[in-house]
C-alpha cells in the first residue's frame, strides 16, 4: 500500500444439528422416556395383522393401554389400527394443542433446563432511544436494546474470556502497573462478546471509556446490555437505522465533562465524525488506533492532504491481523454465515469471489474446501498469479456472472457488484459481502421501483424482478460473518491483544516519537501478540544462541524479521 511508513521508533515504551423403524422399540425405552422431555405427547401407532391376537398381549406386557377405537375405525379385510398411549399421559392432549397451550408446553419444558437468551418480548418493540432504562447500580448513561438481558451477556463474555488468553494474560500482567490510566478511549467497532472482553481489559488497565457500534446489525444485544450493566457507557443495539448510528457515534464523543483522548476505530467512521463535527476535541487526541482497510485508507487519505494532526497507528496491515483475523478467520466464518443463512449445500456450487488478498484467500480455500467450483476476480497479478497456483481460474466479473451461484465480495472497494452485474445474474444467486464496508455492493440501486424485496428471515432478503427472477442478498451488503453468525473468540482475542498494545503504546509515547502520520504497529509488538498464543497450543520457541544471533545480524528476542518481510 503506498504512503505506508515503513518505520517503528527505536525505543518502545515498557508493557509489554421421523425415522420410521420396523423393528419393535426397546421395552426400555418406551418405560424410561427421557427425563429432559416428559411424555406428554408421546403415542406410538402399532400395526398389527386382520387376526388381531398380538398387538395387545404386546401393549399389555409394556404396561400400556389402547386407545377408545372411534366408530367406523375397523372394518372386515382392513388393517386394524391402534393408536397407544403411555399410561400417565394427561387427557386433556387429546386434541389438538391451541397456540397458548403449545407456548406453554415449550416454556414447561425449556424451565427443565434454565432459561436461555430468546427473542425480543413485546416491551422491547420500537427503538431503545424511545424508553429510559437504568442499571443495577443505578446508571443511566447508555441505550442498548434492553438492560434485562445482561444476564444472558455476561455468560457469553464469559464464554469468549477461556477462547481469549492472550488478552486475559494481558489484563493480568498489566492491571497493576495501569499503563492506560487516565486514558478516555472512544470505541466504534463490532459489539461483541470478544469486544466486551478488550473492553473490560482495558478499563482494567486504568481506562474509561464510551463505546458505539460500526456495524448497524453486528451488534449482539445481551453482551451490549452486559457490559452497560457493569457501568460502561454502550451506545449500540442490533437493526440501528442510518441515524441511529450517527446519533450513537454522537452520544459517545459528546457528552458533558467528556474530553476524549484516544480513538479505537473500526472502518474510519468515528474519526470522521470527530474531525468534521467536533475538530476542536479532535485536537485533543493522543493517538488513533485503525484495524480495517476501510479506515486505514481514509487514515492515509487524511496524511496524504496534511489534514491528519495527530498520530495514528495502523493496525489492519500488521502480521498477526492480517494472517489471523483475516485469512484464518474468514476461512472458517464465511461458511458458518452462509449455511445459517440459506442452508445451502457447497459441493458442486460455482462461486465467484471478488478479490484475493487475506479475506478472499480464507474465503476461497473455504468454499474449495466444501467442493464449490471458485472463480477469482483480481485488479492485483500478484494476487492473481497467486489465485492461479492455487487452482481457482482468474477471470473477470461479466465473464462469469450468469451461471454462478454465489457472489462473494471481499475488496474493500466500492461498486464492485453493479446493478448491472445483477441484472445478469441467475435466478437464486447469493450475493454477500465479506469485506468491511457496506459499498462493495451496490445495494442502493436495487431500491427502485421495479424491484420487490422481500424479507424471508433475519439478515435475508429477496429482491425480486419484474420476470420473477429473484437474488438472495445477505445482510443488505454488509459484512456477513459478524452480521449473520459470528467470529471466533481465540482470532479476535489475537486483533484484541494488538489493539491494546497500541493503545497502550501511543497513549504513553513521550513526545516526538511519534509524528502527525500513520504508522505500522511495531515488529516488536507483532511478534509479543504472536508469543501470547503459543502456550494455548502448547507450543515452545527455540531459542536462538548468542552466535546463531550473531551470525543472522539479529537480537536474539526478537524482532526476528524485517519490517519488509511478506509471511
Amino acid at each position: 500500500m503506498q504512503g505506508i511508513k515503513k518505520q517503528e521508533p527505536e525505543e518502545l515504551t515498557k508493557t509489554a444439528f421421523p425415522v420410521f423403524i420396523s423393528l419393535p422399540l426397546p421395552v426400555s425405552l418406551l418405560a424410561s422416556p427421557c427425563p429432559r422431555f416428559p411424555p406428554v405427547m408421546a403415542a406410538v401407532t402399532a400395526v398389527t395383522s386382520p387376526a388381531g391376537g398380538g398387538g395387545s398381549a404386546s401393549t399389555a406386557s409394556l404396561g400400556l393401554r389402547e386407545a377408545p377405537r372411534s366408530v367406523g375405525a375397523e372394518t372386515d379385510g382392513v388393517v386394524k389400527r391402534k393408536q397407544i398411549h403411555f399410561q400417565d399421559q394427561p387427557q386433556e392432549f387429546k386434541g389438538r394443542l391451541t397456540k397458548t397451550g403449545r407456548r406453554s408446553l415449550s416454556r414447561s419444558i425449556s424451565q427443565s433446563s434454565g432459561d436461555s437468551y430468546t427473542s425480543e418480548s413485546s416491551d422491547e418493540e420500537g427503538s431503545p432511544r424511545d424508553r429510559s432504562q437504568t442499571n443495577s447500580s443505578g446508571g443511566k448513561d447508555f441505550c442498548v436494546k434492553s438492560i434485562k438481558h445482561a444476564e444472558f451477556g455476561r455468560r457469553e463474555i464469559e464464554i469468549a474470556e477461556q477462547e481469549m488468553p492472550a488478552l486475559m494474560a494481558l489484563r493480568k500482567r498489566a492491571q497493576g502497573e495501569k499503563p492506560l490510566a487516565g486514558a478516555k478511549i472512544v470505541g466504534c467497532t463490532h459489539i461483541t462478546a470478544q469486544t466486551a472482553v478488550l473492553m473490560e481489559t482495558l478499563s482494567a488497565l486504568g481506562a474509561q471509556c464510551r463505546w458505539a457500534a460500526c456495524n448497524i446489525y453486528s451488534t449482539q444485544n445481551e453482551v451490549a446490555a452486559a457490559v452497560a450493566e457493569s457501568g460502561f457507557s454502550v451506545f449500540a443495539w442490533k437493526g440501528e437505522s442510518e441515524d441511529d448510528f450517527w446519533w450513537c457515534i454522537e452520544q459517545c464523543v459528546h457528552h458533558d465533562g467528556w474530553l476524549p483522548n484516544m480513538i479505537l476505530d473500526d472502518g474510519g467512521d468515528l474519526t470522521h465524525w470527530m474531525y468534521r463535527k467536533h475538530p476542536e476535541l479532535f485536537k485533543l487526541i493522543k493517538g488513533i488506533v485503525e484495524e480495517s482497510v476501510t479506515g486505514v485508507h481514509r487514515l492515509y487519505q487524511l496524511s496524504k492532504a496534511g489534514k491528519l494532526c495527530v498520530p495514528a497507528m495502523n493496525v489492519n496491515d500488521s502480521v498477526t491481523k492480517q494472517k489471523f483475523d483475516n485469512l484464518y478467520s474468514c476461512r472458517e466464518s464465511i461458511l458458518d454465515g452462509l449455511k445459517r443463512t440459506t442452508d445451502i449445500m457447497f459441493g458442486g456450487k460455482q462461486v465467484v469471489v471478488c478479490g484475493y488478498g487475506e479475506v478472499g484467500k480464507g474465503s476461497c480455500a473455504a468454499l474449495k474446501g466444501l467442493g464449490a467450483i471458485v472463480y477469482v476476480t483480481e485488479i492485483d497479478p500478484i494476487c492473481a498469479l497467486q489465485a492461479c497456483m492455487e487452482g481457482f481460474r482468474v477471470v473477470k466479473l461479466g465473464e462469469v456472472i450468469r451461471h454462478v451461484d454465489i457472489i462473494v465480495t471481499c475488496t474493500g472497494n466500492k461498486n464492485v457488484v453493479t446493478r448491472e452485474h445483477l441484472d445478469r445474474v441467475k435466478n437464486s444467486a447469493i450475493i454477500c459481502n465479506m469485506g468491511h464496508s457496506n459499498t462493495e455492493i451496490d445495494v442502493a440501486s436495487l431500491r427502485t421501483p421495479d424491484l420487490t424485496w422481500e424479507r424471508v428471515r433475519s439478515q435475508v432478503d429477496h429482491v425480486i424482478w419484474p420476470d420473477g427472477k429473484r437474488i438472495i442478498l445477505l445482510a443488505e451488503g454488509r459484512l456477513l460473518n459478524l452480521s449473520c453468525s459470528s467470529v471466533p473468540s481465540f482470532v479476535l482475542s489475537i486483533t484484541a491483544t494488538t489493539q491494546a498494545l497500541a493503545l497502550i503504546e501511543l497513549y504513553n509515547a513521550p513526545e516526538g516519537r511519534y509524528k502527525q502520520d500513520v504508522y505500522l504497529l511495531p515488529k516488536k509488538m507483532d511478534e509479543y501478540v504472536a508469543s501470547l498464543h503459543l502456550p494455548s497450543f502448547d507450543g515452545h520457541l527455540t531459542e536462538l544462541s548468542d552466535e546463531q544471533a550473531k551470525y543472522l545480524g539479529i537480537n536474539k528476542n526478537g524482532p526476528f524479521k524485517p519490517n519488509y518481510y511478506r509471511y
